[in-house]
This record gives C-alpha cells, structure tokens and sequence, in this order.
C-alpha cells in the first residue's frame, strides 16, 4: 500500500465513490421503465430521457476532474446495464404477455418452450449491458475530448 496516495484517492480507484457511480447510473432508469411499462411520452420528455443522462455524466466527468473518465463512465455504463437487464427481465410478461419472442429459421421449434425464453433472456441481458458499455464508453470517450477543448 502506498502511503503517499491520499485515504480518497486509494479508496476511490474508480474515481468517485461505488454510491456516486450507482447513482449516475440510475439517472438513466427512468427511460427504461417507461419503455417496459408501456408509457408513452411527447419527443421533448422522451429526449431528456434519453440524452439527459449521459450528458449529466459526461458534466460530471469534466467538472469533477475525474482522472480516467473513461474507465469511470464505463462503470456507470455497466451499472446501468445492469439495471436495464433486471428492468427488462421484470417486465418481460409485460411487455410480451401470452406471446413471448420464439426462434425462428431452423431453430423453430427445436428448443421446448422454457428454453427459448432462457435463450431470449439471457440474449437480452447480454444485449443490455452492452448498450450500457458502449454508452459509458461514448461518454467517457466524449468527457476526454471536452477535457482536452477546455485545456486549449
């Protein structure tokens, strides 16, 4: 351990604290239940739910000086992952009531019925968090290039 690195500094490897990150990444969950849910909103709620988030993130990568934002964006992009692949596991009888998603092409009917769904969800999860990542990537990728304008 290296005692010059300030207690802050070494307990907060990914540049803010786990409760900070959590947060950032719940700001994008909003979005999400409306989707599942079936809510429909006009174009100006649906765009601040949608770019209103990583834009939060993005300020507070550049304001807060955080020293890799594109490896702390990336943990706010799979955290919120994460939560759209509970959400969406959650409302997944909602969303698809009694005709759930089924393989097709040669796959059709070829898996019993329960392991379709599995396939569809796990499917989905994966799908999900990658759509975090790569939003906590673009993010981060962003917050380094605002940073690099500001120093100019």
């Amino acid at each position: 351990m290296d005692v010059n690195v300030p207690e802050t500094r070494r307990r907060h490897r990914l540049g803010l604290p786990l409760w900070q990150l959590v947060g950032l990444a719940a700001l994008a969950m909003p979005r999400v239940f409306v989707h599942d849910a079936g809510g429909r909103v006009g174009w100006p709620v649906q765009a601040l739910l949608v770019f209103g988030p990583p834009l939060v993130w993005l300020a507070v990568a550049v304001l807060r000086r955080i020293p890799s934002p594109v490896i702390t964006l990336l943990a706010v992009g799979g955290l919120y992952g994460a939560g759209v692949a509970v959400v969406h596991n959650l409302f997944w009888s909602d969303v698809f009531g009694n005709r759930p998603p089924r393989l097709g092409g040669n796959l059709a009917d070829q898996l019993s019925p329960g392991t379709e769904e599995l396939v569809f969800r796990l499917t989905t999860s994966a799908s999900s968090l990658l759509t975090g990542l790569m939003v906590g990537l673009i993010t981060g990728l962003l917050a380094v290039l605002v940073r690099r304008l500001a120093r100019r």
